[in-house]
């Protein structure tokens, strides 16, 4: 399993010369700043590479750029309307350019308007340390009262609106604002990010948009751009829902393993593959992530291995950013899973056999609390996660034949 560490570029505050301390041997990135369907240059490329090869006092870093995250689908694509067709070009020659640049690996979402979603960005815990979370009564008093998005009463039942009406009343002006900051905060590390008026217009341009048809579009999508992926040698993985459940009347399509199977029998192409993120799957307690990684384990190209903690037993609910290896997902079974798919593409003579992963999101603790990096990217929370990860890796492959 390849360890790597996003990074999201020059003005990240966990630095390239971070990274290398953590000891990972690969970059996750993007070019957050290249507008969402324009072409991603040859120039653009090589200036990111560029970037992650050198170290501040222009030494080289001896990592690379390995994993692209994201290549962004833009809303055209997503919705059928404005430029879908010409951003569906440009996509295509971006796949183009980064298989030039020597990249293989390229993960994206189809998630409609918002990225993930949390109500808050730096929840205290018991330790001191803070995390991102998730209130379903904050979300819904959001939803209700701050947006006022048409319908929005019709997905809480009675008991719910109530306590987010409460909830919400009880809040003061900074703190309302606060949370529609945190909900519409908006793609990680992109230039862009929402106001109340552009989510209010994205969502009711979605309100024709079911769940078969936002699929649909997605197949659509993928039957254009796979075939150049899978031509090139490139690996594509999309990133599931998160939260993996409807929100905002919006419809999801990657939220379970029975919706990732539909699309990949859809478009049956070994470069037609999946981003399996324990962290968004492990949201909705339906899901069972060693066995997607088992069922599925041929398609995954990329893991980002992160834990979450349900507060209640029902489907969907509350949840915060857990420790790597507390929360609801058992992670040690997890890798135990990915170990083992590698074990069978090594035997079938896969030369992408080893997956990468990175590991996800992180509570801020010590410098981190002061640095103030990306939300969910913190450098020492995240390098706790890895030396975890790392370790539960070790002992796994102890006394495990290695080809």
């Amino acid at each position: 399993m390849k360890q790597t560490w996003r990074w999201f570029g020059p003005k990240d505050l966990v630095s390239i010369d971070d990274t290398r301390q953590a000891g990972v041997t690969g970059i996750v990135s993007s070019l957050h700043h290249v507008a969402t369907g324009a072409v991603w240059s040859p120039d653009e490329i090589a200036a990111r590479q560029s970037d992650i090869a050198t170290m501040k006092d222009g030494s080289p870093s001896g990592i690379a750029w390995d994993v692209v995250e994201s290549l962004p689908v833009s809303e055209d694509i997503k919705k059928q309307t404005g430029q879908w067709r010409d951003h569906i070009e440009a996509y295509k020659q971006s796949l183009h350019n980064l298989a030039d640049a020597g990249l293989s690996v390229i993960c994206y979402n189809f998630m409609p308007v918002l990225d993930w979603t949390r109500t808050d960005l730096a929840w205290a815990r018991p330790s001191g340390a803070t995390c991102m979370r998730f209130d379903l009564v904050d979300f819904a008093a959001f939803d209700l009262h701050v947006l006022k998005r048409d319908g929005a009463a019709d997905d809480f039942d009675d008991a719910l609106r109530d306590e987010a009406t409460a909830r919400f009343e009880a809040m003061s002006e900074a703190h309302r604002e606060d949370l529609a900051k945190n909900v519409v905060f908006g793609l990680p590390g992109a230039a862009e990010s929402f106001t109340l008026d552009d989510v209010r217009r994205h969502v009711a341009e979605y309100s024709a948009i079911d769940e078969d048809r936002l699929r649909r579009h997605l197949i659509d999508f993928l039957e254009e751009v796979a075939p150049v992926a899978q031509a090139r040698g490139l690996r594509l993985c999309c990133h599931p829902d998160d939260p993996p459940v409807p929100l905002l009347g919006l419809p999801r399509i990657m939220s379970t393993e029975a919706q990732y199977r539909k699309v990949m029998q859809a478009v049956d192409l070994p470069a037609n593959g999946i981003t399996l993120c324990s962290g968004s799957l492990g949201a909705r307690s339906d899901n069972d992530l060693p066995g997607m990684m088992e069922r599925l384990g041929g398609r995954v190209h990329f893991l980002h291995l992160r834990n979450v903690k349900r507060e209640s037993d029902a489907l969907f609910g509350s949840f915060f950013e857990d420790e790597h290896l507390e929360g609801d997902t058992d992670m040690v079974a997890l890798i135990a899973a990915a170990l083992n798919e590698e074990d069978k593409r090594r035997a079938q003579g896969r030369d992408d056999w080893s997956i990468p992963f990175r590991p996800d999101h992180g509570q801020d603790i010590l410098d981190d609390l002061h640095r103030k990096a990306q939300p969910g990217y913190p450098a020492i929370g995240r390098l706790k996660g890895l030396a975890e990860l790392r370790g539960v890796i070790a002992g796994l492959q102890h006394g495990r034949p290695q080809t």
